[in-house]
């Protein structure tokens, strides 16, 4: 009996690139450690910002408590990040314009908000969902299971809505005025909500997971 079909996507394939750009990066910087001097410059520097303000946005957010996170929102920022920009290339759609893709980052955040609060808050995790009354039980719930659909659609809608404004001025704007206006719409669409999508991304997840676990 023949198998079920395997389809690979546009955005099965751009992951992978963005994998393999992240992991090309990650051997990089671990054979550059050996030579990583006390006063940073080049790749150094520019690793030591990135690692260093993630480390900062974590504490300032969650405290000390959940500082150790740190490592798992780097590799979020640095994927979504990725993700957006690899649009530029002309060549891989990014993947997070397909819900695929977001969904499953956000079940990841959604996880790790009930993991870390049930490990902090113990007993007390269990009964905010009473708060302030019982009746509100169904509600609190709703609002939880809201919080992946929140993360996963705004990060989804905000960049296909890019591309997709990208593409109708491509596809309508005459051919002498396609050489000025779609380059500032890539600025803005590309680099700045790239890396805004990115970031807020992180900072609601960080959120999440500080109301949940650190709250009361």
């Amino acid at each position: 009996m023949d198998g079920e079909p395997i389809y690979i996507t546009e955005s099965i394939i751009s992951t992978w690139a963005v994998m393999g750009i992240l992991i090309i990066l990650a051997v990089v910087v671990r054979l550059k450690l050996k030579s990583f001097k006390d006063t940073p410059s080049g790749l150094q520097n520019v690793i030591e910002t990135a690692v260093e303000s993630i480390d900062g946005l974590v504490k300032s957010v969650m405290g000390g408590k959940l500082e150790f996170l740190s490592g798992y929102f780097f590799c979020i920022f640095a994927f979504i990040l990725c993700s957006n920009y690899i649009g530029l290339t002309g060549i891989f759609r990014p993947p997070t314009t397909d819900l695929a893709t977001t969904i499953p980052l956000a079940l990841s955040t959604f996880i790790l908000i009930h993991v870390m609060g049930i490990a902090m808050q113990k007993g007390k995790y269990f009964k905010d969902f009473l708060y302030p009354n019982p009746v509100f039980l169904p509600v609190n719930i709703v609002g939880d299971l809201s919080k992946p659909l929140s993360l996963s659609f705004r990060l989804f809608g905000n960049i296909l809505g890019g591309l997709i404004i990208l593409e109708l001025m491509y596809s309508l704007l005459p051919f002498v005025m396609r050489f000025v206006l779609p380059d500032i719409a890539h600025i803005y669409f590309d680099l700045f909500a790239g890396a805004l999508q990115a970031f807020v991304f992180t900072m609601l997840s960080l959120t999440f997971i500080q109301q949940k676990a650190l709250s009361g």
